[in-house]
Formats: structure tokens, sequence, C-alpha cells
């Protein structure tokens, strides 16, 4: 089994590209099926979870193609499979396939989601806009299946702020009849850039970005080609490994708007941050100082970097407050954390946390992707050496982790053997 092997106490220095929002292209794969034209996406990054999708999105008689490594050609003109179970189960955003079909096809099933087990993702919200647009779901055998003579649009409320949901019934409702709008709509920035991309496509959508949402129903949909934003959660953890790390991090290819709640927090803990059109330059220079957070739907603290920050806080002066409010079970990591010296007590949703001067080397096992993440940085401000297991959560949303570290003066590699463990540790003794 693969993993991490890490010596810590290098600062991180230098210049990284972020790459493509993953959360962004889960959902603009899924929608580049509602067309018979062929849908070209550049900027798509390379992980597990979006080749889980292009997987699943072939399995259904689409034509996939991989131009490079980082652009894909769909053409879903042969689509003859309306229900996908292989290659999806093991991702959250399988259900972007139920909008996409739902609203292009008027029938839909997917197997139900997992994804990372940091807390309930209820589905109920996804139900209750599909059937508001006059859909009939129902769900037997681990399925999700949803059917409809025909979608008309509807005036929907969501009862929570709800990414997901959001996305899948802008999805459906773009090929109903009539108008529909969705209120307390997330605002999220791979919302915005979501409706971006179906509006490119024909759609005729306004006000993503705003709580309100309104879609006026199109027949069809046409093809275009569409270049995704960069992602918002990558450039914000290599922003928190500067900040942990004693580091000075020039995250390039990015949209500074985008990340100004990380970088308000930054700031606050005594953090240099400098931004330019589309690069942000984080240098911490001195111990970080403590802060209280809460995630927040966007344009709040983002729930994706709340273990990367609290993994910086636990190296502050001071104690610290980091509140989760969106997810129940975002905590997990702690313990794993706590083996490498963090002093932090949990209490329900809010995390107490007194700094410590110094994390030192241990095993730890990656709980779910972020938090893996997290980790990661906390074995690079660690003495000693640690070792990160379970990295197959981490690689479904970065790219070249491990290289992009290096490239920064990390001393970590990935290894699948104890012998090769041993190697890494001789060479860096």
């Amino acid at each position: 089994m693969e993993k991490y092997v890490i010596k810590g106490g290098n600062p991180l220095v230098g210049e990284v590209e972020i790459g493509g929002a993953k959360n962004a292209a889960l959902a603009i794969l899924a929608a580049a099926t509602m067309t018979d034209e062929t849908v070209y996406i550049d900027n798509m990054p390379d992980e597990s979870d979006t080749n889980a999708m292009l997987q699943a999105i072939a399995s259904t008689g689409a034509h996939v193609e991989r131009v490079d490594r980082h652009a894909v050609k769909i053409n879903a003109s042969a689509v003859h499979n309306y229900t996908i179970e292989d290659y999806i189960k093991k991702i959250r955003a399988s259900y972007y396939l139920l909008g996409a079909f739902l609203g292009k096809y008027k029938q839909a099933g997917v197997v139900l989601p997992s994804g990372c087990n940091i807390g309930l993702r209820p589905i109920d919200q996804h139900i209750k806009g599909f059937t508001a647009l006059g859909a009939t779901v129902n769900i037997e055998h681990g399925i999700i299946d949803a059917h409809a003579d025909k979608l008309v649009g509807s005036h929907i409320y969501l009862d929570v702020v709800s990414v997901g949901a959001t996305i899948n019934i802008m999805m459906a409702a773009t090929m109903a009849e009539g108008k529909t709008i969705i209120e307390n709509a997330a605002k999220e920035p791979h919302v915005v850039d979501f409706a971006n991309f179906l509006n490119s496509m024909g759609a005729n959508i306004k006000g993503a970005g705003t709580d309100v949402i309104r879609i006026k129903g199109v027949e069809r949909l046409h093809g275009t080609e569409y270049t995704i934003i960069p992602d918002q959660i990558e450039a914000g953890t290599f922003m928190l490994a500067a900040a942990a790390t004693k580091g000075d991090i020039t995250v390039k290819n990015v949209i500074p708007k985008h990340l100004e709640s990380i970088s308000a927090k930054l700031i606050e803990m005594g953090c240099q941050v400098h931004e330019s059109d589309d690069a942000v330059r984080v240098v911490a220079t001195r111990r970080l100082q403590n802060t209280h957070v809460k995630t927040l739907p966007y344009p709040g603290y983002p729930t994706d970097m709340q273990p990367q920050i609290t993994v910086a806080l636990g190296l502050a002066s001071g104690i610290s407050i980091v509140t989760e409010s969106i997810f129940e079970n975002r905590f997990k990591y702690v313990d794993e954390l706590t083996r490498m010296g963090a002093c932090i007590k949990v209490e329900g949703s809010t995390a107490i946390i007194e700094g410590v001067d110094k994390y030192t080397g241990a095993v730890v096992s990656a709980p779910d992707l972020r938090a893996g993440a997290a980790l990661v940085i906390a074995a690079l401000t660690a003495e000693g050496y640690s070792s990160v297991e379970d990295i197959k959560y981490i690689e479904r949303g970065y790219e070249d982790f491990d290289q992009k570290l290096r490239d920064l003066g990390g001393i970590i590699e990935k290894v699948d053997s104890e012998r090769d463990e041993q190697k890494f540790k001789m060479k860096h003794a």
C-alpha cells in the first residue's frame, strides 16, 4: 500500500502552480453529457475522482477522449445506458449524473455515493428539487432512480445551503419547460463556474454567485470549449503550508478573490499576504498567532480548509478555537495529529487548540481527503520522520501533491514498501 514518508523541518519556499478546480470539474464533466455535440474541457485536474467520473461517463456509451493530461473531449450522442453503477461508487459527486441525465434524457439511475467519511451529506435537497420539477425519485437496492415524462420549472427554496443540490437542480432545470427559481442557493466559486459552463452551452442561467438563481429552460444545448477555474482549496492548502512551515510560497494561477477568507485568517495569524492579478504570496517569518475560525458557506471560511488551518494553529502561540458548522464528523484527524504532539480537545463541533512549540514525527493515517493533506503539512513541520498512510484519499483531490511539495523544498516521497521507506531514511539521515 502506497504512503508518503516525510522528513520535517524544512520551510517550504518557492512557487507552485495550481491546477483546475476538482469540485467544478466533476460537475462540468457530468453536464458535458447534456448535449449531442462535442464538448472540449481544458484545465481539468488529473486526479482519481475526475478519472472515475470520466470512466463512468464512458460506461454510458458516451465517447470520451483524453486529448492530453488536462484536457478531454466528450461526445454523448451515443449514450444508451442511463443507470451508472461502475466506477462511481467511491466519489460523492456521482450524484451529478442524476441531474444531467434527468435534464437531458428524463431518466437516470446512480448508485448511492460514498466519498470521504466526514459526516452526513444527505441528498434530500436534491430529491426535493427534482420532485418540484416533476420527477419521481425512488431509492431501491442502493440506487437512486429518477424519471419524468417532462420537467416543468418551479420555485425551489433550499432548506440548507447545498452546493451539490444547487448544481444538480440547475442541471435538471436547464432543460425543463418554463422558469425555475432556486432560493438559498450556494454561492461557491465552482457554482458560478458551473453556471458559466452551462451558459456557454446555450443555457439561460442568471444570478449564480448570489443566493437566488433564475433559470429559463431551453430545448437543447450545444457543444462548447471551456476552461475550468483554478482550485481554491488546493491553493489554500499551499498557503497554509507556507504558514505552518515558516515558509515563503507564491501560489500561481489563482483567483485571489476566491481566497479572501483564507488570506484574512493568515493575516490575523501574523503572516504577510501579497496579492497580484493571478497569484498570492504567503510569507511566515515568525511564530503564528492564535485566532478563532468558524467554517461557513462561501464567502465564509471553507470547510475544506478546516483541517489545514487547525494544523497551523496547533503550532501558534496561545489558544485558538475552530468551529465546524458544515460537517459533523470533520475532526477525525485530531487523534492522528495528537500522535505528533498536538494539544487539541474536541467538544462537539468545536476544537480547542493549545499551541505547542513543535510537532514530532509519527506514523499517521489519512481519514479523508483534506485531513490527509493537513497531516502531510504537519509532517513537513515535524521533528524527525513521519509516515502518512491511506494516501488514496489525498490523491482524490490533489494532483502531483508530493512532487509539488518537493519542488518547494519539502523532503517527501511516495513509497510502497518498508524497504523503500528505509532507503528514504538512510538517504536523508
